[in-house]
Order: C-alpha cells, then sequence, then structure tokens
C-alpha cells in the first residue's frame, strides 16, 4: 500500500485520469474528492461489504415457491359470476353491432 501525506486541496493522481483531492479536514474526519470517468466505479468499502453480505444472505435462504393456479378467483363486486362473452364465442365487435354502437 502507497501512503501519502496530502495538505488542503492537495490532488493525488491515479492513471491518467483519476484524481484525489483532499478537500477538508475535520476533527477525525476527512473530506475527499474523487474525479474519475463515469464507467470507472468508486463505492465505501463498508457499503461494498455490507450488500455483497446482504446478497448472500439472500442466495442462502430457502426458496418458497407457489402454485398460484390452485387459487380461486374471487367472485365478482356484484356476487355474480363474471360473464364471458368471449366463451359463447361473441366479440366486442360483435357485441358492439348489436347494441348500433
Amino acid at each position: 500500500m502507497l501512503v501519502l501525506s496530502r495538505k488542503l486541496n492537495e490532488t493525488i493522481l491515479i492513471g491518467e485520469n483519476i484524481r484525489v483531492t483532499l478537500l477538508g479536514i475535520d476533527g477525525d474526519k476527512i473530506k475527499i474528492g474523487i474525479d474519475a470517468p463515469k464507467d470507472v466505479k468508486v463505492f465505501r468499502e463498508e457499503l461494498l461489504e455490507a450488500t455483497r453480505s446482504t446478497n448472500k444472505q439472500a442466495l442462502d435462504a430457502p426458496i418458497v415457491s407457489f402454485d398460484l393456479s390452485k387459487l380461486k378467483r374471487p367472485p365478482s363486486a356484484t356476487g355474480k359470476p363474471d360473464k364471458d362473452n368471449s366463451a359463447a364465442g361473441e366479440t366486442r365487435a360483435d357485441s358492439d353491432k348489436q347494441t348500433g354502437a
């Protein structure tokens, strides 16, 4: 690991297109700015580790499946079974002809 000392507003270059600048110091915290191309991914390590841990837990969790085909459709709001005109061979166009629409 390369260890460098920087003063406020000094910059470190990584490669040709990544700039790390010390922006502020407040007690035991520092603020750094990272200027990198959009295709370079920059992550806070603790968040990346937390995400990896959560993903691993999800992969290890038991798989639960449901057979939705066995569920019954709830009755319509009127309490009567829904009419299905398509089952009788009637289409929307046939229905419109009959009503004059």
